[in-house]
């Protein structure tokens, strides 16, 4: 059951066991009669292979609110995308799988590419920019949402919960993001939110002093969560990040372009668990300790932007800052963890302190050499503006690939 707390920057809706999630889904359905409600799922060709995928699209089929669902399929030759189309029939949504790895889809990234304006890596931003880029194509969309696809505790309550604030048209909520406690196998989870980013903004806000932007991010309760929603009319002009950061990018485009006030975050599960990371302390180009890593960079190009002014020696001082408080937190979330008949291994726990730390000056001294990164994908507008055709030859050949490989 949920609290009743509001920070006062930005509202949170609460989940009390007062509400019927059949009636909510009623409404729903009365909603999206004019307001289309669009689903992203960016997922890789190995989570068709695992039962939380399953579980998820048995989940959506029962989801008579949703218009369309849009699959974005990393990795995978013609054999494969052939099988996920077959995969993915099950759903009775109008839906489409975007073969990324296609020649079509090929080609109209070296389209972009010899603009300058394709995404430089790739991954799971990649992934989502080229899905936003399509349902902007498709133009039968008023609400988009997107989650992961290794959701393992998924039912179809959490995107109902996720999507009724921007599609309620009595709220003048434009994007919402969604919240819950990381618990699973009798364990706190969640380690780079409740170890790194919380106490790193902690940190920051300790040294730079009052910032509205890093209130803002406080604000949220689970700010690393990969679920949220928006009106579809917000795409155009969002700006993400490629890497990890992908999810502070995300808050970060909305709080330059919108009020705190068209901004809620909504408590969308009890217990929510997905596929683990390692923690990767061998080889910082994966696991969570590249999380941090591209994490840490997110937050400094944006406070960068707003005028903060960084140095060898400021990141320093934040890593001894940042220590300090997360093993504090260490403490906390062991404490809470007994209260509530859970555990943490305090030992990883401050391991993964330590790791995170020095990935904090790993990330400034990546920040500081190279000064001319680009770290944003372009938005849709811009290459709208340089190509005029490409949504359209877009939307064409991903068409072209649905039909062609279509399901037997």
């Amino acid at each position: 059951m949920g609290d009743f707390h509001q920070n006062g920057k930005v509202a949170t809706l609460h989940h009390f066991p007062t509400a019927s999630a059949e009636n909510m889904e009623r409404i729903l359905e009365t909603y999206a009669q004019n307001r289309k409600i669009t689903l992203i799922l960016p997922s890789l060709f190995s989570e068709l292979e695992q039962p939380a995928l399953s579980n998820i699209l048995d989940e959506l089929s029962k989801a008579k609110f949703i218009n369309q669902i849009v699959i974005g399929l990393d990795r995978a030759n013609e054999e494969q995308y052939r099988h996920a189309k077959q995969y993915f029939a099950r759903l009775p949504q109008d839906h489409v799988v975007l073969w990324n790895d296609g020649p079509r889809l090929k080609a109209i990234d070296e389209r972009l590419q010899t603009l300058g304006l394709s995404p430089s890596e790739p991954g799971k931003g990649r992934n989502v920019w080229y899905c936003m880029g399509y349902v902007l194509s498709a133009k039968n969309s008023d609400v988009v949402a997107l989650h992961d696809c290794d959701i393992v505790t998924y039912n179809k309550e959490m995107l109902a919960r996720l999507v009724y604030p921007v599609a309620n048209p009595n709220f003048s909520y434009q994007f919402c993001k969604g919240f819950y406690p990381r618990i699973a196998d009798g364990k706190l989870n969640g380690r780079v939110t409740r170890l790194f980013i919380t106490p790193l903004l902690l940190a920051l806000r300790k040294l730079i002093g009052n910032n509205e932007y890093l209130e803002y991010l406080q604000a949220f309760r689970y700010p690393l969560a990969g679920e949220f929603a928006m009106r579809t009319y917000m795409l155009p002009d969002m700006r993400i990040p490629s890497d990890w950061g992908l999810e502070i990018g995300v808050l970060s485009e909305v709080h330059r372009n919108f009020s705190s006030k068209a901004v809620c975050q909504v408590e969308i599960a009890d217990i929510y668990d997905h596929k683990h990371q390692p923690l990767s302390e061998e080889d910082a180009t994966t696991g969570l300790s590249r999380m941090s890593t591209d994490i840490a960079k997110a937050l400094y190009r944006k406070l960068a932007i707003d005028g903060i002014i960084f140095s060898s020696e400021f990141f320093r001082t934040l890593k001894a800052t940042y220590l300090r408080m997360s093993l504090d937190m260490v403490e906390t979330y062991y404490n809470d963890a007994m209260m509530n008949g859970l555990h943490t291994d305090r030992h990883m726990e401050e391991r993964s302190c330590e790791l995170f730390a020095a990935n904090i000056v790993e990330a400034g001294s990546a920040y500081m050499d190279n000064p001319m990164e680009v770290p944003f994908i372009p938005n849709w507008s811009r290459v709208s503006a340089a190509d005029y055709d490409l949504l359209l030859d877009f939307y064409n050949a991903v068409k072209q690939d649905n039909e062609e490989y279509g399901v037997a």
